[in-house]
């Protein structure tokens, strides 16, 4: 089978990278393999020259099933119209209970309409023999429909979640992690705090930060906050489409929920045609949900769920995410709320 040709773009990040390692640097060498890799493309270098091959896993064919080797393989709904108010997105790969106990949250209080995506992330055996049966569920709030995408390698975090928005219907996506128990109407809720357009992103749980470095749960009565925790973090499709997709750099989950909430708050992303930015959008704390509090000690943290990749690198990965994060927003104080 003959080796598939990378595109243009690829190949001018590619013809850069080589010349900066003959000048010897590397790091505008490392940062731009970074960007082939997170295009879906290895650099396999060779002395001074280089071949390029696709890194992303092939599909695979499982009967009607198509499991996907990467986020950008998925059949995107993303460019029609939304067909439902809110789409809830789940990632599943080993804790079977977790997932049964979000998806029992979720069909019993979700509003009528909801979408729910169940990304099945190269799950476990037993995780996926759960997944075989999810369109069996038999749902509490009428109208709650469900969807299994699968796909044929472990993804990272990013990644995963890329996977499952792009087969969003809803106008409003809500990503639930794994680890999160519903007992509320999360979904109404942040489908409610999102008819204000002032509001960018919108969850139960708060972070807060005076330095846009450190960030910490909003302390109570705190309604606007910096980000939102990753336990549920809900913003409207249209953002998603004009200011995603979410980084796959991010292959560990750390940081990436605070990441994202300055994304969609950033009022530079606007593709206005201004010459200063639109005033900055807020984000609520949704604090009257009740979520447990082992969700809300992870999502202050991280994005609410424990890694979808298993590395022994991972306190690299949440470095360089911790990094990445600093890089785009450390001196953005225009995106501080309250003054602080």
């Amino acid at each position: 089978m003959p080796r598939e040709t990378a595109p243009q773009e690829i190949i001018d990040l590619a013809d850069v990278r080589a010349t900066a390692r003959r000048a010897g640097d590397w790091e505008t060498a490392d940062a731009l393999k970074e960007d082939i890799e997170a295009a879906g493309w290895r650099v396999i270098d060779a002395a001074s020259l280089y071949t390029l091959e696709r890194a992303a896993a092939p599909d695979v064919e499982e009967g009607s099933r198509i499991r996907y080797g990467s986020s950008a393989a998925v059949p995107s709904r993303l460019d029609e119209a939304p067909t439902a108010a809110a789409t809830v997105v789940l990632v599943a790969t080993d804790d079977v209970e977790d997932l049964a106990r979000a998806v029992r949250g979720l069909v019993e209080r979700a509003p009528d309409g909801t979408q729910l995506v169940v990304v099945g992330n190269a799950p476990s055996e037993a995780q996926a023999a759960a997944l075989e049966n999810l369109d069996a569920v038999d749902p509490g709030a009428p109208g709650v429909m469900t969807e299994a995408v699968w796909t044929s390698t472990r993804l990272g975090a990013a990644a995963a979640w890329n996977t499952g928005i792009r087969r969003a219907a809803g106008a409003v996506v809500v990503l639930v992690a794994p680890g999160t128990e519903v007992r509320g109407d999360v979904v109404g809720a942040i489908i409610s705090a999102l008819d204000d357009e002032t509001v960018a992103v919108a969850g139960p749980v708060g972070l807060v930060t005076d330095d846009l470095r450190r960030y910490e749960a909003a302390p109570a009565g705190v309604v606007d906050v910096d980000a939102i925790g990753g336990a549920a973090i809900g913003f409207r499709r249209a953002d998603y489409v004009a200011r995603g997709p979410l980084d796959e750099h991010f292959v560990a989950p750390d940081h990436l929920d605070t990441w994202w909430s300055l994304v969609l708050r950033d009022p530079w992303l606007e593709d206005d045609g201004e010459d200063e930015p639109d005033a900055q959008d807020v984000v609520v704390d949704l604090a009257d949900l009740p979520v447990p509090r082992r969700a809300v000690r992870v999502a202050a943290e991280v994005m609410g769920h424990a890694p979808t990749v298993e590395t022994p690198g991972r306190d690299r990965l949440a470095k360089k995410n911790f990094y990445r994060l600093l890089k785009g927003y450390a001196t953005r104080r225009d995106l501080l709320v309250g003054g602080r």
